[in-house]
């Protein structure tokens, strides 16, 4: 397994190596030494949960006011068109947006460090797990809505679903405000 930094800062892709045979394959999907040795305290995550998603879903974007929530997050089975932005008013990488495909052909993690938005959209029906640093406190939820137009996100498939929380989310422009407050 090897680790890539991504272009917002903090954004860790672990990349396996999978082993494929006439069974099938087998790869590591969590290396807690790998995780240590680039700043993350593999005992600091505390919830393992999953969702699957029809294709064309989409979920996000979401993240965590207060101290904010650190995640590994992979694809299970499926593939998802996977958006992070970066919502630290004082990181240098301050609303950039990045997008990675998880698969269940690469098995790459994506890790997500604390203040960033996160979302998907399923390309194919998919299973997404994600590993927790804090336990989920819904009074702590930020969201901003998927097709805000100052993000300008594209997302690769015609949405087929978004619950209505998403849709009822603010705008990226009014969080940016309050966050900056």
């Amino acid at each position: 397994m090897r680790v890539e930094s991504g272009p917002i800062e903090g954004v860790l892709l672990f990349v396996p190596t999978p082993h494929r045979d006439e069974r099938g394959l087998f790869t590591r999907t969590f290396d807690a030494a790998l995780a240590a040795s680039h700043g993350l305290d593999p005992a600091s995550f505390v919830q393992d949960s999953q969702s699957r998603t029809v294709a064309g879903g989409l979920r996000g974007l979401h993240g965590r006011s207060g101290a904010g929530e650190a995640k590994l997050v992979r694809c299970a089975r499926g593939a998802v068109h996977d958006v992070l932005v970066d919502a630290r008013p004082g990181s240098p990488t301050y609303g950039r947006r990045m997008s990675v495909v998880l698969d269940d052909e690469s098995f790459v993690h994506l890790y997500v460090p604390p203040g960033l938005l996160h979302g998907y959209q399923a390309l194919t029906e998919a299973d997404v797990c994600y590993r927790i640093d804090r336990e989920h406190d819904p009074a702590e939820d930020l969201s901003v809505r998927y097709d805000d137009p100052d993000l300008a996100i594209a997302w690769p498939l015609p949405v087929t679903a978004v619950s209505r929380r998403d849709l009822q989310a603010e705008s990226w422009r009014r969080l940016r405000a309050r966050l900056e407050g």
